[in-house]
């Protein structure tokens, strides 16, 4: 039986166990498995991994472990580029787009609030959604941590809050998103992009009491819903403004506030 000892670095540590967090610990093995799958083994997701360290030099998920490894296991780095010898997935997205699983519903929807691109099939099969990740660029969210296990997945994130408005403001943190906010410019019902439209050409979409004092529309391109500063309006706002509290300094979303009824 061989022995290597692993250490796992920042919030690589919220897939173990509390007493395994922020130490060295030892895993056992027989034969010589390789460093991806011990790595799943200890409970860690291979798609939040950028970067193994073993004995001081830098190697891939298939490199194979021997009795007295020392392993260091690193994050991905999203926001930071860090040198091509050593990352371990295929380059970060510079501009990510995700796709959610079902069960992510309401963060989907203050995410497409935001103007960030996100899809959301509906009750698809784990093959498809690593397929559509795959063919589209574009990394998977979800809260299950078998799926970001899937071996041809290569962008994922684990979604660690259950409270959407968290979840919304964990996913700008971690892809550092805040100069991507574009309030109000997605449809937050099938993600497609808002565009403004002439009152004249909806006129008759538009509720008589409404058409009498507004001027300003907006209309998906994609499935055509009509939008407008509606009476939820308010509330809206202060569900964007609750997810973008944390912003950093400086970094201040910007973007039209073109507003729907929703």
């Amino acid at each position: 039986m061989g022995r290597a000892t692993f250490r796992f670095y920042a919030e690589l540590n919220d897939f173990l166990p509390p007493e395994k967090r922020k130490r060295d610990i030892e895993y056992e093995f027989f034969g010589t498995p390789t460093v991806k799958d011990a790595i799943e083994a200890l409970g860690v997701p291979h798609v939040e991994v950028d970067l193994v360290i073993i004995n001081g030099v830098p190697v891939d998920f298939s490199h194979h472990l021997r009795d007295g490894d020392r392993v260091a296991v690193y994050p991905v780095f999203e926001s930071l580029d860090i040198s091509e010898v050593s990352r371990l997935r295929p380059k970060p997205l510079r501009e990510p787009r995700f796709v959610a699983d079902v069960h992510l519903g309401k963060l989907v929807r203050i995410l497409r609030l935001l103007g960030i691109d996100v899809i959301q099939p509906s009750n698809p099969a784990d093959e498809e959604l690593v397929r559509i990740s795959r063919k589209e660029g574009r990394i998977l969210l979800t809260r299950d941590r078998h799926l970001l296990k899937h071996g041809k997945l290569t962008h994922g994130y684990y979604v660690r809050s259950d409270r959407p408005v968290e979840q919304a403001r964990e996913v700008l943190r971690r892809f550092d998103l805040w100069g991507q906010v574009r309030p109000f410019t997605r449809c937050p019902v099938c993600n497609g992009k808002l565009e403004p439209v002439r009152k004249e050409e909806v006129l008759d979409l538009i509720p008589p009491r409404t058409a009498a004092w507004l001027e300003e529309y907006t209309r998906c391109r994609d499935c055509g819903k009509l939008y407008w500063p509606g009476t939820h309006y308010r509330r809206l706002r202060e569900t964007i403004s609750q997810v973008l509290l944390p912003a950093p300094q400086g970094s201040a979303p910007g973007g039209q506030e073109s507003e729907g009824h929703l």
